[in-house]
């Protein structure tokens, strides 16, 4: 049976799917939740294409029968194992031969199948065309340190609505943004995330999401997305200083040194030889408090200047003193 994607949305929740495309399609995105059973693995799937080109359609049609054959009994297998002997979605790039003869083979196994039209290329269709959405967004803002990503997790613990970006790109967003954390996705990938997020959101009510400059790590946002951040309400979360550099020193201070010192190298002219330095210097020394203070005086400025382009943005400037996150989500909530 073909299913349409919006069908196929709906029954992943009730049903296993799988992928049919290579590893390498499979590694550089995919649909999350979905188990990848190459029909052809990479070098299969070159030759089987060198064919087409070559020889045309007929020609690369037995060249991919050839290939799978000895295969067959195995792949019957694995989809026996992943739909419990039972039904299965399917899906290849475009919906085309690759899903389709995998459907075949294991129907004859006894398994039900829905195969998708327009494969996963429909998804990636749908994917990006989310991030034009219309969505009502609130920024929050605020210097390094201040705590949003714990605030908009409180926010979300309340009941409010939030896309945290960083959290679906495994980054925290500065130079030092990928210590401590897991393998950023691929840019793919990142998107893909980011559509399971919007799907699970109501984009006519309020939206809290994070001030992002336009690449988190090595991710650039989607366009669409990032110009509609740019002309939304901005929230500034104002914090001492000395409350953020203990959280900051709080969430590095157990990182290794030397990995902090070749991040720190990135920034090392916009920071200045000198405070560079200084940095490294108390940084060998073991002392956080200090190399993060120096660190924080290139952040800060950097914060002041972006601000200057939110002036006319800002609808609300909110004090927290970064202990207690209920009081600043109970005042955040009410704007």
């Amino acid at each position: 049976m073909i299913i349409t994607l919006d069908d196929f949305l709906k029954l992943r929740h009730e049903l296993p799917a799988v992928d049919v495309r290579s590893e390498g399609e499979y590694d550089e995105g995919y649909i999350p939740g979905v188990v990848n059973i190459p029909l052809l693995n990479n070098e299969e799937r070159i030759a089987v294409g060198t064919d087409y080109k070559q020889k045309g359609q007929l020609e690369a049609i037995k060249t991919g029968f050839r290939l799978v054959g000895p295969r067959l009994n195995t792949l019957v297998e694995e989809a026996l194992h992943v739909a419990n002997g039972n039904e299965l979605l399917v899906h290849c790039w475009r919906g085309g031969m690759r899903s389709a003869n995998f459907c075949s083979f294991v129907q004859m196994a006894g398994v039900k199948t829905h195969q998708l039209k327009g494969g996963y290329k429909a998804y990636r269709q749908k994917a990006v065309e989310s991030f034009a959405l219309p969505f009502n967004l609130v920024v929050l803002g605020g210097e390094t340190g201040s705590g949003k990503s714990e605030i908009l997790c409180a926010l979300q613990q309340a009941g409010e609505q939030v896309l945290d970006l960083e959290q679906v790109a495994r980054h925290k967003g500065s130079v030092f943004g990928g210590l401590n954390m897991p393998a950023q996705p691929t840019t793919e990938q990142f998107q893909n995330e980011l559509f399971e997020a919007i799907l699970k959101l109501d984009v006519s009510k309020r939206i809290w999401i994070e001030d992002e400059s336009v690449a988190i790590g090595k991710i650039f946002l989607p366009e669409p997305l990032w110009k509609n951040m740019g002309r939304s309400p901005v929230v500034e979360i104002s914090v001492p200083k000395n409350v953020r550099l203990q959280r900051l020193v709080n969430e590095y201070g157990e990182t290794d040194p030397e990995q902090f010192l070749e991040a720190m190298k990135k920034i090392t002219k916009k920071l200045g030889g000198q405070h560079f330095k200084s940095a490294a210097e108390k940084l060998a020394q073991g002392d956080w408090q200090s190399t993060i203070d120096i660190l924080l005086t290139y952040y800060d400025k950097a914060y002041r200047n972006g601000l200057e382009r939110k002036q006319q943005r800002i609808i609300r400037r909110v004090l927290w003193e970064g202990l207690d996150s209920t009081d600043i989500v109970n005042t955040l909530v009410t704007i």
